[in-house]
């Protein structure tokens, strides 16, 4: 095993919470020359395509045993897929290993807070800071619906956090993760991320990081690596979601479709974890809203990405253009890697439901702005919903 080396040494690439997953990296005139570092790749015979997949990489000049081989490696903007419909993701068997996981950054850019217009919106005053609370362990104990996503970029293996949510079309058997859009691709100057997975109850039993370097990958990921089948994220974050200031915040969300990695053993992610939080598309308006919860694994200074924690605030309103869906906003010390974690409000029935997910927060920390989610988000869940509905 590798010794780990340290994490988010770059100043530059942690400063604060990130609005995109990649946002210190080489210009997008540069990305293509400058492949990810090197992954642990496992043998080529390991690699899962489906036929559908394979279909797909052709139609875009993908030679399929050179993606086999490492080809995903290469972020040229001709074979960076961006559409919606572009979207494929083949099972790499033993990629996301405990170093890689454990070794996964957040090169970040924040946003600053001349990039906040209040004269635009509704924008309450800025929160007070609150201090993220360690989730005690095992994190499935006390937030099982919670975990890591992980990702390649052009500047190597990358991680947010996110929550498994219930699927109407599959009661109790829900195979379907929420994130942030950043999570999943770049916005306006780039397309699809690769090799996404989301891993529930990362470390669950809160090792220190030390430790973690000997841990197994049962050890670090209990109930398995679940790897993406389909992925969705709004149209207005491809099309205007960038990598410093508010641009596309207020939609910057995402749904993952999962598979496990080592094949089915006839339960889903659900069933797996026990348990999904139902997603809220007509949340209450902030005066409305006693308390929001927000959970990630914050990854920058002064954390370090391999522990879960929380904030518990009253919320006020955040508005970045008046034309746009007013976000929500609390205070909280989280930084990059908790982005794509879950917000979660008691809903009428008095049972919690996810109500928004970390997008944006400033380069000192001390507060997090999350998107309301609205039509645009209830129509991304609905399609990956009615997509795996016979299946």
């Amino acid at each position: 095993m590798r010794s780990m080396r340290t994490l988010l040494t770059a100043a530059s690439a942690v400063a604060a919470l990130t609005f995109t997953a990649t946002a210190c990296g080489p210009s997008e005139e540069n990305a293509g020359d400058k492949p990810s570092a090197p992954a642990s790749l496992s043998p080529a015979d390991k690699i899962k395509i489906p036929e559908d997949l394979k279909k797909r990489l052709k139609e875009h000049g993908i030679d399929v045993d050179k993606w086999r081989d490492g080809e995903w490696k290469n972020w040229d903007r001709d074979k960076w897929l961006r559409e919606a419909k572009d979207f494929v993701n083949p099972i790499i068997e033993d990629l996301w290993n405990p170093d890689r996981m454990r070794e996964a950054e957040r090169p970040d850019k924040p946003v600053e807070e001349e990039d906040i217009s209040g004269d635009k919106g509704v924008t309450d005053p800025t929160p007070n800071p609150v201090r993220a609370r360690a989730v005690d362990a095992k994190y499935h104990a006390n937030a099982p619906e919670s975990g890591k996503v992980f990702f390649d970029g052009p500047e190597g293996s990358m991680v947010c956090s996110a929550t498994v949510v219930k699927d109407p079309a599959h009661p109790g058997k829900s195979n379907m993760v929420w994130t942030a859009g950043h999570c999943v691709h770049k916005g306006k100057q780039g397309g699809w991320y690769r090799n996404i997975a989301f891993v529930p109850s990362y470390n669950d039993a809160a090792r220190e990081t030390s430790d973690l370097e000997k841990a197994t990958r049962e050890q670090v990921a209990p109930y398995g690596v679940w790897w993406a089948d389909w992925v969705k994220t709004s149209d207005q974050w491809i099309a205007q979601g960038a990598s410093t200031g508010g641009a596309g915040a207020p939609y910057d969300f995402a749904v993952i479709q999962v598979t496990p990695e080592k094949g089915s053993s006839g339960k889903s992610l659900e069933e797996t974890v026990g348990s999904a939080l139902p997603v809220e598309f007509n949340a209450p308006a902030v005066p409305k809203i006693e308390s929001l919860t927000a959970t990630g694994y914050p990854a920058a200074p002064p954390f370090d990405g391999q522990k879960m924690y929380q904030c518990q605030d009253k919320p006020g309103r955040l508005s970045l253009k008046a034309e746009q869906p007013t976000m929500y906003r609390i205070g909280c010390s989280m930084t990059g890697g908790s982005s794509g974690g879950g917000w979660v409000a008691l809903g009428g029935d008095g049972k919690p439901a996810l109500v928004s997910n970390t997008s944006i927060g400033p380069s000192t920390a001390g507060w997090l702005a999350g998107p309301r989610f609205g039509p645009e988000a209830k129509a991304v869940f609905d399609e990956v919903s009615k997509k795996y509905a016979g299946r």
